[in-house]
């Protein structure tokens, strides 16, 4: 990426992007692991443990089984975070932001998903004659087996631009203002 190909953002989303960039980024990170996390244990207790998938409500949705139920969560969810993914891209610079990217445009798709679901979940009109609020790709795949899917194929592109962007070049971090991953600078003592 050249530098006229890149803009760094003032104000807020400039140090957001930069000084405070690799907390933002650990922050966001714990959550998407947290949520890609839950969908993985729903599987196992479906796949592993044999239970009903209406019993398959991962480890919140156990003692809270009205956060598996309420379609607003999950699109409150996508769309915040297809926010951050849009927000923390500023910081990527080279073949990161490239992965990035790729997990902001897998989101977006899942965030029209899932606002498609929760329309019929407000409006009662229901895809294709289905009981249930339905997605478009539910209608060939199961909604678990989907969700776990969609938050595989973006969780791991971001992982990826993570992994990348610590080991970035001291050229890219510059263009960035991020201090992601460069080496930390020792204090100066006071003689």
């Amino acid at each position: 990426m050249s530098t006229s190909e890149f803009v760094r953002p003032a104000g807020f989303l400039g140090t957001l992007n930069g000084k405070y960039h690799n907390r933002a980024l650990t922050v966001f990170m714990v959550i998407v692991i947290g949520h890609w996390a839950e969908h993985i244990v729903q599987a196992v207790q479906i796949y592993a443990l044999g239970w009903k998938t209406a019993d398959a409500r991962g480890v919140l949705g156990m003692p809270f089984p009205w956060l598996i139920s309420q379609e607003w969560l999950h699109y409150g969810y996508a769309l915040v975070m297809l926010v951050f993914l849009w927000v923390l891209r500023h910081g990527f610079a080279g073949r990161s932001r490239q992965w990035w990217n790729l997990a902001l445009g897998i989101q977006f798709w899942h965030h029209i998903e899932h606002l498609l679901l929760f329309v019929q979940a407000q409006s009662g009109w229901y895809l294709a004659g289905q009981k249930v609020p339905t997605s478009l790709i539910q209608l060939l795949v199961p909604r678990v087996e989907l969700h776990l899917f969609y938050n595989t194929i973006v969780t791991v592109p971001m992982i990826v631009a993570m992994i990348l962007h610590r080991r970035a070049s001291a050229a890219e971090h510059e263009l960035t203002g991020c201090t992601c991953g460069l080496p930390k600078q020792p204090a100066l003592s006071a003689s």
